[in-house]
């Protein structure tokens, strides 16, 4: 059987390394998997996810020339999950995301509660001071090399 780019299959996970994973898909040869695309979180081992001889979903992300695959654990379970929302007709604004509560008001950016100078500590005051002057410093750059014309590259 020949694999496909972007299709799911299941296999067996035949060899674990440092920085991924060797799967054997079902009739269809070996593929790795790279240790950043087993989870969605941040892996530093690869046995915590994986044992040998565990069956798996995997996403065929790429063929390179020597027929290698590569192989994603995680967008398998991404994808299959939104093959079962399709399945179950939910609307995508009712399925909640890694099961997160729903924010009550929006996402909005509002800069660093500045503390008063009676308050800070003589670090603070430094890091603030080293902090707007680093500031101060990079817009003077940025003129001055506008009114020259210059422009880094």
């Amino acid at each position: 059987m020949q694999l496909e780019i972007g299709k799911i299959y299941t296999g067996k996970v035949k060899g674990i390394t440092q920085y991924g994973a060797f799967v054997d898909i079902d009739g269809g040869g070996t593929g790795m998997v790279h240790i950043s695309e087993i989870a969605n979180t941040y892996v530093s081992d690869i046995r915590e996810h994986l044992t040998e001889n565990q069956e798996v979903k995997v996403k065929v992300i790429g063929i390179n020339e020597a027929g290698k695959a590569s192989l994603s654990i995680k967008k398998a379970v991404e994808n299959n999950g939104q093959q079962e929302q399709r399945d179950q007709q939910r609307p995508p604004f009712q399925k909640r995301r890694n099961d997160a509560p729903r924010r009550s008001k929006p996402n909005i950016w509002e800069p660093k509660k500045q503390t008063p100078p009676s308050e800070m500590t003589f670090e603070d005051m430094l890091a603030h001071f080293k902090q707007s002057s680093e500031d101060r410093m990079c817009d003077i750059k940025r003129s001055t090399d506008r009114k020259n014309g210059t422009r880094r590259k």
